[in-house]
């Protein structure tokens, strides 16, 4: 029951993270690219990574969990940032943010194919009214949909659940800090020639508010929320403290309408207390 409730606790943590990173990512790609945003932040994170790995004298992994890195890298550190960077450039990130909701559902079928959890049928019937909720709110929110970025949302939803899926299965042995800081080390080389082949051709038009957003999404979003969403994923199941990621797409509607200024319907309210009641079921029979 501790281990469940530190697992719930630090999965929580690291949501609350994690829900300024497409408002962060949304102001970011109005002076950079979305390549360079995605390449530089890994760099940026892959040397706070290899510092902490140093300093507190990680061994290396396995050989064996090289292909399970590199799914982690491609899912978290490479699909996920891209894909949302690109949607980013057609939708507010209100929009998008809304379909971080159906992370749950993802996470939780990857971790039945990678990580062997077998979940209660209620589990599937919860998560999918609660992802159904977030689907249909993603719908009815504004009026800036399009196609392409809803598509590079799925497809970057699909990869993410994958690399948290995998993540948290690697984590339980390595730990969950030490898995993504593998992963970013193991994808630096990549990141670093991309960095260099997409840096901006000049500097000038750079404004301070996308300094601060590189500056999250390659600190917060990029690895300290990642230290405590991992733990939670590990200590609480993949499939249950997953749960917790339906509620991120309204803790970042807020941080959007409070530092983007984006609207921000009143149904919101209502959609999230049945989040909060899918998730609490969800939890119970997961």
């Amino acid at each position: 029951m501790r281990s469940s409730l530190e697992g719930w606790g630090s999965g929580l943590l690291g949501v609350i993270i994690f829900s300024g990173s497409l408002p962060a990512t949304r102001v970011a790609v109005a002076d950079f690219s979305p390549m360079f945003l995605t390449s530089a932040r890994a760099v940026i994170a892959a040397l706070l990574a290899s510092a902490l790995l140093i300093l507190l004298g990680q061994t290396r992994p396995e050989r064996n969990d090289l292909l399970s890195l590199g799914i982690v890298a491609l899912g978290v550190v490479i699909g996920f940032p891209l894909l949302t960077a690109l949607a980013l450039q057609h939708v507010t990130s209100a929009h998008s943010i809304v379909f971080i909701g159906l992370l749950p559902l993802a996470t939780a079928i990857f971790g039945v194919l990678r990580g062997g959890e077998r979940p209660k049928p209620l589990f599937w019937l919860f998560s999918s009214l609660g992802s159904a909720t977030v689907a249909t709110f993603a719908l009815s929110s504004d009026g800036s949909r399009s196609l392409t970025a809803d598509f590079l949302m799925i497809a970057a939803i699909i990869l993410c659940g994958l690399g948290y899926a995998e993540g948290a299965k690697l984590s339980r042995r390595l730990g969950g800090w030490q898995v993504i800081s593998w992963a970013l080390v193991f994808s630096a080389p990549l990141m670093l020639v991309l960095t260099v082949m997409t840096l901006p051709e000049s500097w000038e038009g750079v404004a301070a508010p996308a300094w601060l957003s590189l500056a999250y999404v390659s600190v917060f979003s990029m690895l300290v929320g990642f230290v405590f969403w991992y733990r939670g994923l590990a200590l609480g199941g993949i499939a249950s403290v997953g749960q917790l990621q339906l509620l991120q797409p309204f803790f970042g509607l807020a941080l959007a309408g409070v530092l983007l200024g984006e609207p921000v319907a009143w149904t919101m309210t209502v959609a999230t207390a049945l989040i909060g009641f899918f998730v609490a079921f969800a939890k119970r029979f997961a």
